[in-house]
């Protein structure tokens, strides 16, 4: 097995045997729970049904609360383990979240308030923020291709539009965090660019694109968005192939792996499929590297270090909140990025087939 692979393996086997599978019903928990189903399923094995199970069953008796972007991304498990087990309380569990991406207030065009209705929600500004470009609209993008569910589908569509009106800066063409409805204008105010937003926009459009197509009306402006922001982050790249948690702070912040992770998969799953050109190749795997090359095995465990812990743009003093946020180890997002960044990293090794790229 190539060693730096065997490390994506390790670490998802460490996860799966001591993380306790009654795990939040919300978006790291979720994307950590899919990228364990695609590893299994890239590997044609079945390790890790059981945890995933065990995290819906617990669902099933404990019913989530489904009122925001966030609460949106477990239907990634509950769907993926109803296809697996065909259980009926799964699919219960995913029609809850496909009745909230459907029927959900929309404050700007297609999208949803971010933070929903519940604690903060009800107290920070109504806005969008970028992560919702994997939270809200990968899940339905899949379930509409899976399913031939023709609004499903133009939800999931429309909605990197809508995030790149108000959020990919018209010249730089990084994105913003958020958006702030009141006050019609992107937050942070500054040209204060944060890492794993950015990662989210590179993680998420290639598999909305798998999903819709490329015949769908909306795919030539993806791949445009793709395109244009991939162009903008090669100027932030790292010399070991890491990004920092704020793009625009090279010299002032710490590098970031979660974010390095998702840039690293979506850029090699982007030339995978002919998205981007080859020449993303050579920086999304040095990305990846430098992610393996981070990873902890002792005989305490495996550990993914340098993840910013869960970050908010905070109304007052921002770019501080970016720069403070702490990092951790093992933080489900961030474990989740290296393993779908580990899983196109090995498609590419069978497609290409070839150490002139890989």
């Amino acid at each position: 097995m190539d060693k730096y692979y065997e490390k994506v393996i390790k670490l998802s086997d460490y996860i799966a045997s001591t993380r306790n599978p009654k795990m939040k019903w919300m978006w790291g928990e979720a994307l950590l729970g899919f990228s364990l189903y695609e590893l299994d399923e890239h590997n044609k094995e079945d390790k890790y049904t059981k945890f995933l199970t065990d995290y819906c069953d617990y669902y099933v008796k404990n019913q989530p609360v489904v009122d925001c972007a966030d609460h949106a991304a477990p239907g990634l498990i509950t769907y993926s383990m109803y296809k697996k087990t065909k259980n009926n309380d799964y699919k219960l569990l995913t029609d809850k979240v496909l009745d909230y991406i459907i029927n959900s207030p929309r404050i700007l065009g297609d999208a949803v308030n971010h933070l929903g209705h519940l604690g903060i929600g009800k107290i920070y500004p109504k806005s969008i923020w970028v992560d919702s470009l994997m939270m809200f609209s990968v899940f339905p993008s899949l379930y509409a291709k899976e399913n031939n569910d023709e609004k499903l589908i133009q939800i999931a569509s429309r909605q990197p539009r809508v995030y790149q009106n108000y959020m990919q800066d018209k010249n730089d063409k990084l994105w913003y965090h958020s958006y702030w409805v009141k006050k019609a204008k992107h937050f942070p105010y500054s040209k204060t660019y944060w890492g794993r937003g950015n990662g989210w926009v590179i993680c998420a459009l290639p598999k909305i694109l798998d999903n819709i197509g490329l015949e769908h009306s909306e795919a030539k402006n993806i791949l445009e968005i793709l395109k244009t922001t991939s162009e903008a982050l090669l100027n932030f790249q790292n010399n070991d192939g890491t990004f920092n948690t704020v793009l625009s702070k090279k010299k002032k912040t710490y590098r970031e792996l979660s974010a390095t992770a998702l840039i690293a998969a979506g850029w090699m799953h982007s030339v995978r499929c002919g998205y981007l050109d080859k020449k993303y190749l050579e920086p999304a795997t040095s990305a990846f590297k430098a992610v393996c090359d981070s990873i902890v095995i002792n005989d305490n465990g495996v550990f993914m270090p340098e993840i910013s812990a869960p970050t908010i743009p905070l109304p007052i003093f921002p770019y501080l909140g970016y720069k403070f946020t702490p990092k951790q180890k093992n933080a489900s997002y961030g474990v989740a990025a290296f393993i779908f960044a580990g899983i196109e990293y090995n498609k590419l090794n069978k497609q290409i087939k070839s150490v002139k790229y890989i």
